[in-house]
This record gives C-alpha cells, sequence and structure tokens, in this order.
C-alpha cells in the first residue's frame, strides 16, 4: 500500500489529475448545489405564482361556472379550491373530502391537516373569500424532479471533462517523457546535448541545464582521461629508470660503483615517491572531490610551520636563504591540510627552481577583505606568455632547465585556492625572479 501510494503521489501526471479532480468535483458539487438551490426556489415562485393567479381569476370572475366547476373538481388536479362568504358559510369546495379549514388567512400560508402541510393563498372580494391550496408534498416533489433535471447535464459532463482532463495532461508532459527517453539513451562516453527544439517553456530551462551539466561533465572527464594519461606516461618514466638502476647495482662490480648506483636508486625512488605523492594530492584537492573540514586557520603560524617543516632540509642542501615577513596574524576559514600543501609546493618550487645560494621570501599581508599571500624568488623566472600555460598538469616553463619536478607543483596550488574561492597569479619578483601571489577570503 505504502508503495502504491509512493508511485501515485510521485507522478507529476497523476498530481496534476488528481488536484484537478479534486477542483472539478469541488466545483461541480458547488454549482450543481446552486443550480439544485436556485431551480428550486423558482419552482416553489412558479407554483406560488400559479396559485394566486388561481385566486385572482376566481376573485374576478365573480362566480364558478358549471363548467368550471367541474375541472376544478378533478381528481388529477392538485389544488383545492374553496369559496366563503363573509359570515363563514361555506360557497364552494373542489374536494369536499378535503378537511381544510373553513377560515381562512388572507394572503399567503401553510396549513396543516391531517399531518400534511398545505400551502394556500386567500383573497376577499366583494362579500366572499376565496382560498386556493396545494400539498407541499407534490409542490416540493415536482421542484425536486425539476431541480434534478437541471444538475444532470452536470453529473454527465464530469466524467467526460475529467477524461480530457487525462488526456490533455498526458498530451501536455509528453516533452518530458521525451526528454527522459533521451537522458536513458545517451552513451556514457558520448554526453551529447539534448535537443531543444519546440519543448516548452517550463521544461527548456530543464534541459538547459542538463545540457550545461553534460559539457560540464564531458570537460570534466576529457580532462580526467588526459590526467590518468599524462600520470601513466610520468610514472613511466621514473620507474623505468629505477629499473635500469637496480640492474646497474646488481652488476656493478666495484663497491664505489655499487654505491653511486644504490644514491640514484635512492634518488629515484625520491623522485617517483614525491610524482605519487603530488598525484594523490591533486586529487585530493580538485574541484570535484570529497569536501573536507573546514575550519579558522591562523596563516601566519601555518606558514612558519610549514617552513619549518619541509623548507629547511632543501634550503640547507642547497644554501638557499628562506625569510618569512608576516606582521599581522591573519586568519582565514579553510582547510588547514590543503593550505600547507599550498604553501608547502610554493616554497618547494622557488626553492628548487632557484640556483644554489639563492632567495626565496615568503610574506602575508592583509588587503581590506583579503588575505594575500606572496612568495619571491631570484631564480630565473617565467615568461609573461607562459605564466597561465604553467597551470596546466605536467606542464613545466623553459626555464626549469634541469630541476627535478614533474610540473604539478602550480596545479595542485591552483585546485586547492579555487576550492578556498580565491586567485593566484604569477608577477616579476622584486628579487629579480618569479612572484606567485594567492589571494584567500580573509
Amino acid at each position: 500500500m505504502k508503495r502504491w501510494s509512493q508511485r501515485l503521489f510521485g507522478s507529476i501526471r497523476a498530481r496534476l489529475l488528481l488536484s484537478l479532480l479534486v477542483s472539478l468535483a469541488a466545483a461541480a458539487l458547488l454549482v450543481g448545489g446552486v443550480i439544485y438551490r436556485n431551480v428550486l426556489e423558482q419552482t416553489e415562485s412558479l407554483f406560488d405564482y400559479q396559485l394566486r393567479q388561481m385566486a385572482l381569476s376566481l376573485r374576478d370572475q365573480g362566480e364558478i361556472a358549471p363548467g368550471d366547476a367541474a375541472a376544478l373538481n378533478d381528481e388529477d388536479l392538485d389544488f383545492v379550491v374553496q369559496i366563503w362568504q363573509i359570515d363563514g358559510r361555506t360557497v364552494y369546495t373542489s374536494r369536499a373530502r378535503r378537511a381544510l379549514p373553513s377560515q381562512a388567512v388572507l394572503g399567503w400560508a401553510e396549513i396543516r391537516v391531517d399531518g400534511e402541510r398545505w400551502r394556500s393563498f386567500a383573497v376577499a372580494a366583494r362579500d366572499r373569500v376565496i382560498q386556493v391550496a396545494q400539498p407541499v408534498r407534490i409542490r416540493q416533489g415536482l421542484a425536486a424532479d425539476a431541480a434534478l433535471r437541471g444538475v444532470l447535464p452536470l453529473l454527465v459532463a464530469a466524467p467526460l471533462m475529467a477524461a480530457a482532463l487525462w488526456w490533455l495532461i498526458a498530451r501536455s508532459l509528453r516533452p518530458l517523457a521525451r526528454v527522459a527517453r533521451q537522458v536513458g539513451e545517451q552513451e556514457a562516453s558520448a554526453l551529447a546535448p539534448l535537443p531543444t527544439d519546440g519543448l516548452p517553456d517550463e521544461v527548456a530551462p530543464l534541459v538547459n541545464a542538463l545540457n550545461a551539466l553534460l559539457e560540464r561533465l564531458g570537460l570534466a572527464w576529457g580532462q580526467q582521461r588526459a590526467f590518468v594519461a599524462d600520470a601513466a606516461h610520468e610514472l613511466r618514466s621514473p620507474l623505468t629508470a629505477l629499473k635500469l638502476q637496480a640492474q646497474v647495482l646488481r652488476r656493478a662490480p666495484l663497491e664505489a660503483d655499487r654505491d653511486a648506483a644504490l644514491e640514484s636508486l635512492v634518488a629515484g625512488v625520491d623522485r617517483a615517491s614525491r610524482l605519487v605523492e603530488q598525484l594523490l594530492s591533486l586529487a585530493r584537492h580538485e574541484p570535484g572531490a570529497p569536501a573536507r573540514s573546514m575550519a579558522d586557520v591562523k596563516l601566519a603560524e601555518l606558514l612558519r610551520q610549514v617552513l619549518a617543516d619541509s623548507a629547511g632540509v632543501l634550503a640547507a642542501a642547497k644554501g638557499s636563504q628562506v625569510s618569512l615577513d608576516a606582521p599581522d596574524e591573519v586568519t582565514v576559514h579553510g582547510d588547514a591540510a590543503g593550505l600547507a600543501v599550498l604553501v608547502r609546493n610554493l616554497v618547494d618550487n622557488a626553492l628548487r627552481y632557484t640556483p644554489a645560494g639563492g632567495q626565496v621570501k615568503l610574506a602575508l599581508r592583509h588587503e581590506g577583505d583579503r588575505a594575500l599571500i606572496t612568495v619571491d624568488d631570484n631564480g630565473p623566472g617565467v615568461a609573461a606568455a607562459d605564466r597561465q600555460r604553467v597551470f596546466e598538469r605536467f606542464v613545466r616553463g623553459p626555464s626549469a632547465g634541469e630541476a627535478p619536478g614533474s610540473g604539478l607543483g602550480l596545479a595542485i596550488v591552483q585546485s586547492i585556492t579555487q576550492r578556498h574561492q580565491g586567485q593566484v597569479s604569477l608577477h616579476d619578483s622584486p628579487l629579480g625572479g618569479l612572484q606567485v601571489r594567492v589571494s584567500l577570503p580573509a
């Protein structure tokens, strides 16, 4: 029963039909009741008019001719006519067996005789009183028959209107069924846009939104396929190098050769590990990835922690200087782990592409309602024509040279920035190299 009710009320067609049928039934009952009441009142008025006209015609006639008396005494006639003198003596009664009162109230009155109600009209003329009466039961029966005949066309038309409504609703919802069929026929690999010709105004926005979604899905799937292909290509090279270095290590006859091969093998493992770590980081922080916990993050404290954890070793190895300028504490609402990855990649990139003994400066300041993080270095920088392209995956600038890297650092930075409703841009640095600016809502 529950499943049936869910299917019934879950259908737009059933809901529309039920709502319209309920409205139609309520309107039919209301209109039928009004018609029935009006016909009853009009019929009662007509019967009263007949009683009054009969009484007035007898008053004006003066006396009842024998032929008229015989007609008034007809058993099929529902009326009873009585005439009295002013002193109360009966002059005429059309049906003597009807025990109606021998005294009349002038004008309209209702009389009860032997448990039956009568409607009467009496009028005075010269020296007599004329009263015409009719049973209320007969009047009401005739009035009810007339009222029912007035309502009957409405009762007959209601089922026809219900059938017409069903047909019209089914015809009106046909575009929805066509859209559902077209979506069901879509292939997962095609994601072609749905046709929009001939759609009603109410359905067209839905189809346009679906087409926009299909376009975004197609773009995302294309990027995903390209990402998988690029990742496979990038992983193939370090894995092949690891294999060759392992073979060299196994075949090296001298201790010095084995040490050199082992050192190369460890370096290759480090590069492969970093590449895998960057791939996982990029997957975790892509726009379509599951949402992570958000909280208030103090950026100055986070910057100091990242520099202490990761930048010291690489800076010491290259003899580079890393400085932090964060005079004000700025708080943003975001993912602390993701923001740490963002800063770590920026500093790591700056250190890797800066020559030995170089300089990297990390700064934080508050600009209006934004928090601005800048990373400056004195490396080779990135040409203005290449600054938008280096945000793509596995793309490295022409000035990268022999510096180790996979071209994922800035792509990760851009993904994390976008998830925090921020912007990232590249500029010329006052130190002579590249400046990266990350602006976040503070």
